[in-house]
């Protein structure tokens, strides 16, 4: 079992930052690769960012250029920095780990940008 405890979320003004972080407990060998998805209300869940144990990153394409996905290995967390928030980015935003075949989640954080 892999534990996933998320925070930084809260609430923003357009055009701010926003640092999320993820820390991973339990069996974290073996962890392929983890993410950030978020889904908002009447959405289906997206994935945003992700990054695999060889360092290979993935951006949805509305977060190119704003987001970066990171992580520590030393503190078994991964860290999503988002900047230029816009509303559309309004959502909860979950931590993912992807181990030997299956997904773990976390409780996840909102996020919620004003105009």
């Amino acid at each position: 079992q892999v534990q996933l405890v998320e925070s930084g979320g809260g609430l923003v003004q357009a055009g701010g930052s926003l640092r999320l972080s993820c820390a991973a407990s339990g069996s974290i060998s073996s962890i392929n690769g983890m993410g950030w998805y978020r889904q908002a209300p009447g959405k289906q869940r997206e994935l945003v960012a992700s990054t695999t144990s060889g360092g290979n990153t993935y951006y949805v394409d509305s977060v190119k250029g704003r987001f970066t996905i990171s992580r520590d290995n030393a503190k078994n967390t991964v860290y999503l920095q988002m900047n230029s928030l816009k509303p559309e980015d309004t959502a909860v935003y979950y931590c993912d780990a992807f181990r030997r075949a299956v997904n773990y989640w976390g409780q996840g954080t909102q996020v919620t940008v004003s105009s």
